[in-house]
């Protein structure tokens, strides 16, 4: 029962789902199993690339010359809706977002940054003193003004067109668990489109499992709150029932200081997944989302008969870009 919607095929799918045997041994609790999200193969990959398969459509329908988007500095949404533009032969204006304070050049130019340049996109930075929304909206004006028909794609690609390559991760992830015995997913969640879409899929394909959040940026209440309404708004798209509250699920313990600042949680997670199964995390989301799977496990949040799937949303690129933080003295 796949969903009956426009796709464009940017990524490699099914991504592998891997048994991590050695973190599992390290934890001394549930198995532990990763969804390898990150190879999905649009530009190093990651959980964006889903999204944009259903979102490039709806831009092409609309008769677009020109996509519009938004996100942080280091945004891996940006740099995949840069590829897939570079793909489909579309212009792409990338507005960024200062998210740190007194970044290194590094964090400036490398990384994502660096690759939005290669795969060709326009890179604006929002003013400080404006809101990243608004000041897109007087840059959509403008280039109206010069002919461009603009598609914007929000923050994350997480509306309720772009949740549907999560709705059928879900559907990917059943098929290939012949046992269907995953307990719990646990994900980043962020602008909350992977979360929310993930939450309708095991409703819309009748699975028990467990989605958990791990908030990047927001406190409990006000993501799990605006997961709900996302995941409410798909549902209603696709014509399914729409999640209980209770299914919405966040822990905001480690966020840190705010989205995209390094955590001590997230650096020890990143390097523990490294050196036990050379598998490499990003600083903003999975390596924070990691740290926090570490820490439910170490808390016995789960059961030791459990069986945890963990969602790798990609990233590691811009690892270069927080080099910095890895120092011994950060």
């Amino acid at each position: 029962m796949t969903l009956n919607f426009k796709r464009i095929n940017l990524g490699h799918f099914p991504t592998p789902i891997q048994f991590m045997e050695n973190i599992t041994k390290h934890l001394n609790g549930p198995k532990i199993y990763i969804k390898r999200d990150d190879c999905t193969g649009l530009a190093t990959g990651g959980n964006k690339t889903r999204k944009l398969e259903y979102l490039m459509p709806e831009a092409i329908k609309n008769k677009a010359s020109l996509i519009v988007t938004i996100g942080a500095v280091q945004s891996n949404h940006a740099r995949q809706t840069a590829a897939a533009c570079a793909l489909l032969g579309l212009k792409c204006l990338i507005i960024l977002e200062q998210r740190l304070n007194d970044a290194p050049l590094a964090y400036m130019n490398s990384g994502n940054v660096f690759l939005d340049k290669i795969l060709g996109a326009e890179i604006l930075m929002c003013p400080q003193d404006k809101n990243v929304e608004e000041f897109a909206k007087e840059i959509i004006e403008e280039r109206k003004k010069n002919n461009e028909i603009p598609y914007f794609i929000p923050v994350g690609g997480s509306n309720e067109i772009g949740e549907l390559g999560y709705v059928e991760c879900i559907r990917e992830i059943i098929e290939n668990d012949t046992e269907k015995n995953f307990t719990h997913i646990v994900l980043a969640s962020g602008s909350g489109g992977t979360h929310s879409g993930s939450i309708v899929g095991k409703n819309y394909y009748k699975s028990n499992m467990k989605i958990l959040g791990i908030s990047v940026k927001d406190t409990k209440i006000a993501q799990e709150e605006k997961v709900f309404n996302l995941a409410k708004k798909a549902s209603q798209y696709i014509k399914c029932d729409e999640p209980i509250r209770e299914e919405v699920v966040v822990f905001d313990n480690y966020v840190g200081d705010g989205y995209g600042i390094p955590t001590k949680g997230m650096k020890e997670a990143v390097k523990l997944l490294a050196t036990k199964e050379a598998i490499l995390l990003d600083p903003v989301y999975s390596g924070k989302c990691f740290d926090g799977l570490i820490d439910l496990v170490q808390k016995k949040y789960f059961n030791d008969n459990d069986k945890i799937l963990f969602i790798h949303t990609g990233g590691s690129v811009s690892l270069h870009a927080y080099e910095w933080a890895f120092e011994d003295n950060k």
